[in-house]
C-alpha cells in the first residue's frame, strides 16, 4: 500500500460504506469542474479517495458531522482523548463511555470514533430515545496504523461540513458540480433485515423525494451518481437514467443468511 492510499483511508467504518466502490470511480464518475457534494456522508470513502479541491459534505446524523468538524478544527485534541480510550479499553470502560455525556464537541468526536472502532462490526444504531445501543465488539485497537488525522484535517479545511437534510444540500448544487448520492437502501416490499431497519430512518417517501431532488439538480446541469439497492422498485424509480449492476460483499448483517455477495444499482444521472 503506497503512502497516498494510506493517507486517504476513511477513519470510520460504516454500514453500506463505499470503500469497495472506489476501484470503479475512474470509469463511473464523470469529470467535473465545480464542487464535490455528498449529502449522505457516512465514512466518506469516495470523498477521501477522490480528494477533491472543493467539497460540500453533509449528513442528517449530527454526531457524525460534529466528528468531522472536530477533526477538521482540532484533530490533535481528538487524538489525545483517543489515546486515553485506547489505554483504558475493556468491557466495563466501553459501556461506561457508551452511556457517558461528552462535555464538548472534541470529547463527543473521540467517543464517536472510539465506539465505532470497538462496537460490534462498526454498526451505528440508536434506540427510540436516540441513544447509541450497539454492544461491544471483538476489536480492541482504538488507534490504527492507517490513522492520519493531520492529513484528514488538512483535506477537510477546503470542505464545507454541515448537518443537513439531503434535499437542502442537493438544492445548493449548481452546473458543473458533482453529487455522489449513497442513501440508506430502502425499497418497496422487501424483507431484507438491513433494509427493513433503514425503513425506520429513510422511508420510501424519502426515496421518491430524493429522486425528485436529483431531477431538479440534473435540470440545472449538475452531474449525479447514485448508488442504491438492486431492486425493481428502485430500477423503476430511476428508469430515466443509465443503470448498472455491481457486486459487493456485505459482512455487517447480524444474520448469516443476509451475509455474502449483494448486487447494488449504480445510476448515472447526467
Amino acid at each position: 500500500m503506497d503512502q497516498q492510499s494510506i493517507k486517504n483511508i476513511p477513519f470510520l467504518k460504516w454500514a453500506g460504506g463505499k470503500r469497495w466502490f472506489t476501484e470503479y470511480t475512474n470509469e463511473m464518475i464523470p469529470p467535473f469542474s465545480g464542487r464535490y457534494i455528498e449529502p449522505f456522508l457516512g465514512s466518506g470513502a469516495v470523498y477521501f479517495h477522490l480528494s477533491p479541491d472543493r467539497a460540500l459534505l453533509s449528513d442528517s446524523n449530527k454526531e457524525l458531522i460534529e466528528t468531522y468538524q472536530a477533526i477538521k478544527e482540532s484533530w490533535e485534541s481528538v487524538q489525545e482523548i483517543l489515546q486515553i480510550h485506547h489505554s483504558k479499553h475493556c468491557k466495563e470502560y466501553y459501556y461506561a463511555i457508551r452511556s457517558s455525556q461528552p462535555g464538548s464537541i472534541i470529547e463527543s468526536a473521540a467517543k464517536f470514533i472510539y465506539l465505532n472502532r470497538t462496537c460490534w462490526n462498526g454498526l451505528y444504531r440508536v434506540n427510540l430515545k436516540g441513544e447509541f445501543n450497539v454492544p461491544i465488539g471483538t476489536k480492541t485497537n482504538v488507534l490504527l496504523s492507517t490513522d492520519n488525522f493531520a492529513n484528514i484535517s488538512s483535506m477537510l479545511k477546503t470542505a464545507e461540513i454541515r448537518v443537513s437534510d439531503f434535499e437542502d444540500t442537493i438544492e445548493t448544487a449548481k452546473a458543473d458540480d458533482f453529487i455522489f448520492v449513497d442513501p440508506p437502501y430502502t425499497v418497496k416490499h422487501n424483507h431484507n433485515g438491513f433494509i427493513k431497519y433503514n425503513e425506520n430512518l429513510f422511508s420510501w417517501d424519502d426515496q421518491v423525494r430524493l429522486k425528485e431532488s436529483i431531477d431538479r439538480a440534473t435540470a440545472r446541469g449538475v452531474k449525479v451518481l447514485v448508488t442504491n439497492a438492486a431492486h425493481a422498485s428502485i430500477e423503476e424509480l430511476y428508469q430515466d437514467y443509465s443503470q448498472r449492476l455491481l457486486n459487493r460483499n456485505n459482512v455487517l448483517s447480524g444474520k448469516a443468511q443476509f451475509r455474502g455477495k449483494y448486487e447494488e444499482l449504480i445510476i448515472q444521472c447526467w
